[in-house]
């Protein structure tokens, strides 16, 4: 893919969505170097604020972004901290969504 997977549109997902095979999960978690996979498969990042309102700033806009693309991970907010879990419920993995989505968090946070 030669396009930043920030720059593109998120595609709606269903059940009959395809999951991504193991080499596609590889070679697109190769352009999210910061995100884990786990098993799953999923895909998670903890981003650190140096205080609670920042970490709530983030995640507030990170919650508009995932509601305008209607794909919505699941977040935990702490002191200094959010942490972001993501994958395609309607297939029980990941797709192509997830990455894009993924990538998009990032961007909104490009000191993390």
């Amino acid at each position: 893919m030669s396009q930043n997977l920030a720059d593109q549109s998120c595609p709606p997902c269903t059940a009959a969505t395809p999951k991504l095979t193991p080499a596609e999960i590889a070679t697109l978690a190769a352009q999210l170097p910061d995100w884990e996979i786990e098993p799953g498969p999923r895909l998670r990042r903890a981003f650190a604020f140096p205080d609670f309102l920042s970490a709530l700033d983030f995640v507030n806009q990170s919650a508009l972004l995932a509601e305008e693309l209607a794909h919505h991970p699941d977040i935990l907010l702490a002191w200094g901290k959010a942490e972001f879990t993501i994958w395609t419920h309607a297939i029980g993995g990941l797709s192509l969504a997830d990455f894009i989505l993924a990538a998009k968090i990032s961007r909104l946070n490009p000191g993390a």
